[in-house]
């Protein structure tokens, strides 16, 4: 892997990329610094215990919510718009269909999901400048209104940024803004397993070593689910193309452990967290409304079996959103192809299903077991650990696909070298 970093440093081409990826990193930090005009920062530092600053929403961002600033929504928007219209073009014909006219019917998906990002931004800036209005220092309609413009266009701003990088830097942009934002709250993790040693002597650093630990067995099984992977043997015939035999090849086609990904736990997470941030408008929460919250948190069992079942729901879902058994053999039979032991059409629609239902239950119970990680480690040692199992897989996933984009380039540059000679 180091190789791969060194070789990819020494080619021009792909320095430049490496080096405009880290300046848009750069603007993105610089902007989680910028707060919004007519904010009491002594009120922001207030609040920030109660804000939710350990939040998922909080870690994706940066922390920039915390430090109110106009990037306070970061890539939000765009990857709740994005998820959105993935699921719109399963169900809705027209989208289906332009999904499949090539780069020009990607576009225009494309530019809906960016119009959808403004109108999700636009609601959820209106409703944090509500949550959070009596940290302005001065009550007024339009110092409210400058907050919401400002948050719209800083969230549509990193937007553009995120695509900047998928078109010229390495990597996917929205993933690449998510992981600098998640590795930046790094240090702050690392003081706060510095307070704990030194506020509790020896038992302090048995705490913080035990983390440390299951944080490297996290890490490995991490890599292991990313990268499993169950691969069918595909076989296609030889077909006549005049006096030539043609065909007759042999391939393999992969199915993921999960195929959702983290997508299923950031589902499951925005379900349990929605009453809660329906709370935040409520002045005056009950006793039962409260209580509702309160099991619902995922530290309670209650809300942590919730919190498991809506991943293995979600996961089997995105799944079934994503991977179209009766298509794939449909086209398998259009092509010629065939599984071995397996007659084409229905039978092999209905054998696919099998193994993508069996290996989908297998990822979805290590994502969860994945998710219950920091939970557990609050359970048994009374710590509030500053990483969870859903940035671990996104910072481990991202790095693995940052790996791949940089070797596969520096093949292609391989590749373009040879034949230039």
């Amino acid at each position: 892997m180091f190789k791969i970093f060194v070789n990819s440093w020494r080619t021009k081409e792909i320095r430049n990329k490496i080096l405009y990826t880290l300046m848009i990193f750069a603007v993105v930090r610089l902007g989680t610094l910028i707060a919004l005009p007519g904010i009491d920062a002594a009120s922001v530092i207030a609040a920030r215990g109660a804000t939710g600053v350990g939040t998922l929403y909080s870690v994706i961002a940066g922390g920039a919510n915390s430090s109110w600033s106009l990037f306070a929504m970061g890539i939000g928007p765009y990857i709740n718009a994005s998820i959105i219209m993935q699921l719109l073009t399963i169900a809705i014909p027209k989208f289906e269909q332009l999904s499949k006219e090539g780069p020009e019917g990607r576009k225009k998906l494309q530019s809906y999901s960016r119009y959808l990002t403004v109108v999700l931004a636009l609601i959820q800036g209106a409703g944090l400048t509500y949550t959070y209005q009596n940290m302005f220092l001065t009550n007024s309609t339009l110092i409210y209104a400058a907050s919401v413009i400002c948050l719209v266009t800083g969230s549509a701003f990193v937007m553009w940024l995120a695509e900047q990088i998928t078109a010229k830097g390495i990597g996917n942009g929205s993933s690449m803004i998510i992981f600098i934002n998640i590795v930046s709250n790094l240090p702050q993790g690392i003081a706060s397993m510095y307070y704990t040693i030194s506020g509790s002597g020896v038992a302090g650093v048995a705490k913080v070593a035990a983390i440390l630990v299951v944080l490297l067995i996290v890490l490995a099984f991490i890599v292991c689910v990313n990268t499993g992977e169950r691969r069918l043997p595909v076989q296609y015939s030889s077909k006549m193309a005049g006096h030539k035999q043609m065909g007759g090849s042999s391939t393999t086609m992969p199915i993921k452990v999960n195929t959702a990904g983290v997508i299923s736990i950031i589902f499951a997470i925005s379900l349990l967290q929605f009453p809660q941030q329906i709370g935040n408008f409520i002045p005056n929460k009950g006793a039962t409304f409260t209580k509702i919250t309160e099991i619902l948190n995922m530290t309670h069992p209650i809300g942590a079996c919730l919190y498991i079942v809506l991943i293995l729901f979600f996961t089997y879902f995105y799944t079934s959103i994503v991977i179209n058994p009766n298509e794939i053999a449909m086209n398998m039979k259009k092509n010629g192809g065939f599984i071995p032991g397996i007659r084409p059409g229905q039978p092999t629609s209905t054998y696919i299903t099998k193994v993508v239902n069996r290996i989908t239950l297998v990822g979805a119970i290590c994502y969860s077991i994945l998710a219950m990680v920091p939970v557990a480690l609050q359970w048994i040692f009374k710590i509030n650990v500053g990483f969870g199992g859903t940035t671990l897989i996104i910072v481990v996933g991202v790095a693995l696909d940052i790996v791949k984009s940089l070797e596969s380039q520096l093949l292609m540059r391989h590749y373009k070298g040879f034949l230039s000679e």
